[in-house]
């Protein structure tokens, strides 16, 4: 069975083939070194901005990224439209146009979804490169980069999580940096009822105080009134525990994770110490023995 190309490479002679290749490669090298040309242009601009007025570096990263698509897109319909051959190739696909135009619509649709979710994030700033989010309670961490297509965010684990800017969009965006990073952990501890309450909360108050990442939150007005710095109220009444909750401010969320795992570990050490017990639930089980059949 013969199959018929449009062009076959095999019809040009060694050199038609190099002058086609070089051809290519030049397009595609000029295409590289312009796009390095204006990121570094851009990057300066942005950074100057930077300097006089703060303009984050958002704009900067999606536009570097829109700027390599847009050029190499450009790059790629030159050489079809400038080599007769490849023209061939196009005017070939366009032949077929309605059935991969109907394929592609419909692949592309999501693809489509994230570059204009991409683009409305850069206009209107839910969040900016640099900016503390958490995204509807399922990923939190640190914004790295914008694309066309994602938004990558490194969490405090520091793993990479690649999100596309349409799930964004559709979600709930928590932004830490926007009015004030200062945050307010609220943490949670269990003492048994016949445990001193006061020593509990006066032992919660001194370990939360004396750690590092710990800001004292009063006004001055508050300070004169005596009102203590970290507030720890008793909430509840639960099955096993008497149930104390501690509400502690730190400078961003970062930090307050750090000060409640830290102090975690402190109160317990301190509650051993002094005696408070954190108790865990009791179950009582009752085998019953099966009667007998009378006989």
């Amino acid at each position: 069975m013969e199959v018929n190309l449009p062009f076959d490479f095999l019809h040009y002679t060694r050199y038609e083939a190099l002058n086609l290749i070089t051809y290519v490669a030049a397009i595609l090298a000029l295409a590289h070194i312009l796009l390095r040309i204006l990121r570094a242009i851009l990057k300066k601009a942005i950074n100057k901005s930077s300097d006089e007025i703060r303009v984050d570096p958002t704009k900067y990263k999606f536009l570097s990224n829109a700027l390599g698509f847009i050029i190499y897109t450009v790059a790629t319909i030159l050489i079809f439209i400038s080599i007769p051959q490849f023209r061939t190739v196009g005017v070939t696909l366009f032949a077929s146009a309605g059935i991969i135009a109907a394929i592609i619509g419909f692949a592309s649709q999501a693809a489509f979804s994230n570059i204009v979710s991409g683009i409305f994030i850069v206009i209107f700033k839910p969040f900016r490169v640099g900016d503390i989010v958490r995204i509807s309670n399922l990923y939190s961490g640190t914004v790295e980069d914008i694309t066309l297509r994602h938004t990558v965010i490194k969490d405090f684990e520091n793993k990479r999580l690649i999100i596309p800017n349409s799930v964004i969009s559709a979600e709930t965006i928590h932004n830490f940096n926007i009015v004030d990073e200062m945050v307010c952990n609220h943490i949670f501890y269990g003492i048994s009822y016949d445990s001193n309450i006061d020593l509990a909360m006066k032992i919660i108050q001194e370990e939360a105080m004396a750690h590092p990442n710990f800001i004292d939150k009063r006004t001055d007005e508050e300070k004169d009134k005596g009102n203590p710095a970290v507030i720890v109220r008793l909430l509840d009444f639960g099955e096993s525990s008497i149930n104390l909750r501690a509400q502690v401010w730190a400078e961003d969320p970062g930090k307050g994770f750090e000060l409640k795992c830290d102090i975690n570990k402190s109160i317990k050490e301190r509650f051993d110490r002094e005696g408070i017990e954190i108790p865990f639930p009791h179950r009582t089980i009752v085998y019953k023995e099966a009667k007998k059949k009378e006989s």
